[in-house]
């Protein structure tokens, strides 16, 4: 937690502070603390109240926002067994852009005042802190932000009688992963897969964060060559 040319006061609010590590933020926010409580991110409680959100939020906001646009495709006429195939081409793709956001996107490296405060806004909190559970779920607001592009390029590429399916698709796989995710860190699985998926993604934060992108499926890190090589413990029980 100590920069040999700045040194973070976690006692304080965290997001004015980051910037000043300049090259060392790297290190630093890739060294977990492991802690349910998360850190001050704001001296002002307004702001303070803004960047925690509860894991439930996530499938109140965007369930009825994915359904709109579905019902888009099935009031200009598209059938409904082509609607349930755009639908779930729509998750696919959203498997394939939750990968690329993972890595080239929240996994940016930054040396810069504002680059730092930036991605430890977006993603180095989440590392930083993996247990906070507030701090864990995309709030709306960022969602919505990120989102506004990815459906203007929905619309470029498909027709207009299949692009609201395909986006809700891309919403409804959003909506599993947010949830994925906060379940990976804070539940307790009790079948193989989950407990297969909780490792995979906790090795990601305590043992190679540069490798291991998929939260809901390894499908693009096996595509890619991202998956992590096992550890000395996994490669004895071989």
């Amino acid at each position: 937690m100590v920069s040999e040319k700045y040194v973070v006061d976690l006692n304080k609010p965290l997001v004015s502070q980051v910037g000043h590590l300049g090259e060392d933020y790297d290190e630093w926010v890739h060294q977990p603390i492991v802690s349910k409580e998360g850190p001050r991110f704001f001296g002002s409680n307004y702001l303070e109240f803004f960047t925690r959100t509860v894991w439930w939020v996530i499938p109140i906001v965007w369930v009825p926002v994915a359904s709109w646009f579905i019902s888009n495709s099935v009031r200009m006429g598209l059938a409904g067994p082509h609607v349930a195939l755009f639908v779930v081409i729509g998750i696919f793709v959203w498997t394939f852009a939750e990968y690329m956001l993972h890595r080239f996107l929240f996994h940016v490296k930054t040396t810069s005042y504002w680059g730092n405060t930036f991605h430890y806004l977006l993603h180095g909190c989440h590392h930083k802190h993996p247990m906070d559970g507030l701090r864990l779920v995309f709030p709306p607001a960022a969602a919505a932000i990120i989102a506004t592009p990815i459906w203007n390029l929905v619309k470029l590429i498909c027709v207009p009688l299949t692009a609201p399916a395909i986006f809700g698709g891309i919403l409804l796989g959003y909506v599993m992963y947010d949830c994925t995710h906060y379940y990976l860190h804070h539940g307790q699985p009790k079948t193989d897969m989950p407990k297969s998926l909780k490792k995979y993604h906790l090795n990601h934060h305590y043992r190679l964060w540069n490798y291991g992108f998929g939260i809901t499926s390894p499908l693009w890190d096996f595509v890619f060559g991202t998956v992590p090589p096992p550890s000395k413990a996994d490669a004895k029980h071989r």
